[in-house]
């Protein structure tokens, strides 16, 4: 049996893939609820890639941190501008499921 799309896709880049896009799609459409549609589809295809490599204590916390991320860089935009705060975002939620399921 070959391996699954779970277990063979890099979730980092996915990960960092549904914080920009979800944010790209809401500011190019004008249309908030088409980023979290975004946001939310990239995390479910992150989060069955972390579920399968992980387990479900590490898929706990990576969702936290992508969706803490996600609810930070709100509040952080307003200091440092929208795209430096999902950018960050991004790299944080990227980074750590680098580290903690891709690598692996």
């Amino acid at each position: 049996m070959s391996p699954s799309v779970s277990t063979t896709l890099p979730t980092a880049p996915v990960a960092a893939a549904g914080l920009v896009g979800g944010y790209l799609a809401a500011r190019v459409t004008g249309i908030r609820p088409l980023g979290g549609v975004v946001l939310a589809g990239a995390g479910v295809l992150a989060g069955r890639g972390w579920l399968a490599k992980s387990g479900p204590a590490t898929t706990a916390a990576l969702s936290v941190i992508y969706l803490g991320g996600f609810g930070a860089s709100h509040p952080l935009a307003k200091k440092v501008g929208a795209w430096p705060a999902v950018l960050g975002a991004a790299a944080v939620s990227a980074g750590a499921a680098h580290v903690l399921s891709d690598r692996g």
